[in-house]
């Protein structure tokens, strides 16, 4: 029998988001397992194409001025003038995808300031088991073409199948991006249209480093080097590197916007990225020399110092050794030796495939773990230590180092320790600038477990903690990179790590990476959900005080129960009384969730003794929120807000606290009296029909779909 097909559900909002993380616990998002782009099914969509015989057009990404940009390459651009977007059968007789294998020749960079994407994609060209993880064998225009194709993509945490059309954008009959030198090979000028799809639009694609594009095409992590004060033994790193197919880039710091591209004297160009494509010890008038191989993505403008393509040097290298360098030579790149390169670059980016340790002289893998991470204004964007009042509110993550590295690998002479290496990339900051955004600083901050929340979980540490602790480690510098890594070597114990932007209220999402040389535990730190709700005293209405009967009665008008616009009358004009509260008043539709929360008997009004309960919780509640309203303004800030939660009786983690502030906040992120109490009482409902729910306290309990949607429908 033939299997059924899966109907894909989509879901929005919070429903989206548990959806997401239960497909991710089950393997979505692995390379083997890719995440459909925009839910497209490569495989559906060719056999489609072919089906009908005609070229596969994506509408997701269509050959418009909206892909180009929005600034610079927006649609009234000069450089956008006379655009046509054509496929490749259109602009030579026979094109190819790959020729021969991919070379760093087919990457030229064209009208877009990509240069640390195509060094990125040059390097791609190195390693042939990397470089086919990101594009699929089985790609053509002759064999099956239906003018698709697909790439595999490395995003935050996941690989994403990413489908593109072959429509390019060329400009006088040449493709205006990236092109092969020889003109009728477009792996790369089509790989980059999946890229500028990935982030939006082609502009988004302008400016960056290389390791953005390292770790994109292989899920791997970055480390930097200054190399003005670069390690001791940095040469024997790059061949180490090399030699396990790591990514190598570097760049030389321009001091000013005029410096940015500027050819120096030897023909080197500042604030662009080269590739490192080789390194070879040689022997050199009987001494050792290192060599290193550079590309520049323009494939041409190429150092014209020692060791440059016609320098004298070779002239002293034994033939054959000349011929075997020298022969591999290809536009674009050239030699320097190491000393000339660390003179004339500042900056090595190396992206480790499994980050080893390239210090270390035995290979060894890393154990590594991911966390997605947010930070919204108000609940879990706290800003970094210089903000101490809401520094603590900050997501935190816990590591738990066990086992001690083996110092017979490394040099000897230091106190043992454990190796790990913490990278925080902000996510999806390039998609964003056309909406003026751009990256956040952001930088994590690591902190020794005091001694009485060793081994708990379930503890998100509070204020004090922060303001009565240094730090053990902090990421060695706040910067406006997507990724910010750092490696430590810290002594056995149980640490927690604040990821922060720099100044508070700055929203973003994050991912933070782990990874450890030896065993490490590590979880998120976050408050166990819980609540610790007094007995609540349900009276009998002949319990009930006279003078709350006779109140009762004159309220609730002759019917003896009091409506939504009753309640709302009731509670506006007590408000009115106290203007210390700052508020706009109960609106309609909060009475009216609030009669649905409290309403036992379901005929939409409240009783005698349903209003008796409501009402002692409002007065319990007004009691809160003036302990909690430290700076008396009348309403709660987000911070207060937590503490005030807590005093109530409740624990909520992470997610929680920022749902309630999107729900409950005004735009200034404070909290009227009257949106305190709403949710206030909304808490306490559930909380309250839960436990009564979940009788055997197992934490779970099951619904049928009609007592779900009288849940949701009427709460």
């Amino acid at each position: 029998m033939a299997e059924e097909p899966i109907v894909p559900v989509y879901c929005t909002g919070v429903s989206a988001q548990v959806q997401r993380q239960r497909a991710k616990a089950l393997g979505l998002g692995r390379h083997e397992n890719a995440v459909r782009y925009l839910g497209q099914d490569y495989g559906r969509l060719v056999e489609e194409c072919r089906r009908s015989g005609t070229l596969f057009r994506d509408e997701t990404f269509p050959p418009a001025p909206a892909s180009l940009g929005f600034r610079e390459l927006g649609p009234s651009s000069s450089k956008t003038y006379g655009v046509q977007w054509k496929r490749p059968t259109e602009l030579c007789p026979r094109p190819q995808f790959i020729v021969d294998g991919a070379t760093r020749t087919d990457i030229c960079q064209g009208a877009l300031g990509d240069c640390w994407l195509l060094a990125a994609i040059a390097s791609l060209t190195l390693n042939d088991t990397i470089l086919h993880r990101v594009v699929p064998h089985g790609q053509s225009f002759q064999h099956g073409y239906a003018g698709i194709f697909h790439f595999q993509i490395w995003q935050f945490g996941e690989w994403l199948d990413v489908v593109v059309d072959d429509y390019l954008p060329t400009k006088d009959g040449k493709l205006l991006f990236v092109h092969s030198a020889e003109g009728t090979e477009f792996w790369s000028a089509l790989l980059e249209k999946a890229y500028a799809k990935v982030n939006g639009c082609y502009e988004a694609l302008s400016g960056g480093s290389t390791s953005e594009g390292f770790e994109d095409f292989t899920g791997g992590v970055t480390e930097w080097y200054d190399l003005r004060k670069p390690p001791g033994d940095l040469y024997q790193i790059i061949l180490k590197a090399l030699d396990r197919g790591s990514l190598l880039g570097c760049s030389i710091d321009i001091t000013s916007a005029f410096d940015m591209e500027a050819v120096t004297f030897k023909k080197l160009v500042k604030g662009h990225a080269y590739s490192v494509t080789g390194a070879k010890q040689i022997n050199y008038r009987g001494q050792s020399l290192g060599l290193i191989r550079m590309r520049n993505p323009w494939g041409e403008v190429e150092w014209t110092g020692p060791w440059s393509d016609n320098s004298s040097e070779w002239n002293a290298v034994e033939p054959s050794l000349r011929q075997q360098l020298m022969v591999k030579m290809e536009d674009g790149e050239f030699w320097m030796s190491f000393r000339d390169f660390l003179r004339e670059f500042t900056r090595l980016e190396i992206c480790n495939l499994t980050p080893d340790a390239l210090q270390s002289r035995k290979f060894r893998k890393w154990n590594t773990r991911l966390y997605d991470g947010t930070w919204r204004r108000g609940s879990t964007a706290g800003g970094c230590r210089n903000y101490p009042a809401t520094f603590w509110i900050n997501p935190q993550f816990k590591i738990q180092l066990e086992e001690v590295d083996d110092d017979r690998d490394e040099d000897g002479g230091r106190e043992p320790g454990c190796s790990f290496l913490l990278a925080l990339m902000q996510k999806h900051r390039r998609r964003e600038r056309r909406y003026g955004k751009d990256m956040e600083t952001i930088g994590f901050a690591v902190y020794e477990v005091p001694p009485e929340y060793v081994g708990k979980s379930g503890v998100h540490l509070k204020r004090d903690f922060f303001l009565a602790n240094a730090s053990r480690a902090r990421s060695e510098q706040f910067i406006n990179l997507r990724e910010v890594s750092t490696r430590f070597r810290l002594p056995p114990g149980e640490y927690i790590v604040v990821p922060s932007t720099f100044e508070p209220n700055k929203e973003g999402d994050f991912v933070l990476r782990v990874f450890s040389e030896k065993k490490a535990g590590t979880e998120e730190m976050d408050d166990k959900i819980q609540a610790t709700l007094p007995d609540e005293k349900v009276l009998s209405e002949s319990q009930i005080d006279d003078n709350f009967k006779q109140l009762f009665k004159q309220l609730a008008g002759a019917d003896m129960e009091i409506s939504v616009t009753e309640l709302q009358t009731i509670l506006n004009r007590i408000i009115s009384k106290h203007k210390d509260l700052r508020t706009k008043g109960f609106s309609t539709e909060s009475c009216r969730s609030m009669v649905n929360l409290m309403d036992k008997d379901g005929n939409g009004k409240l009783g005698l003794v349903e209003f008796n309960v409501l009402w002692n919780r409002i007065r319990n509640y007004l009691a809160i929120f003036r302990k909690f309203d430290l700076d008396k303004s009348g309403s709660m800030s987000a911070y207060e807000m937590r503490m005030a939660l807590e005093a109530a009786g409740y624990k909520l983690n992470k997610k929680l606290h920022e749902l309630i502030i999107t729900r409950y906040a005004e735009p200034d992120l404070a909290i009227d009296f009257d949106n305190f109490v709403c949710c206030l009482v909304r808490l306490e409902t559930m909380f309250r029909f839960f436990q009564a729910m979940d009788v055997d306290q197992d934490g779970v309990v099951t619904f049928d779909l009609l007592q779900w949607l009288q849940l949701t429908m009427f709460a």
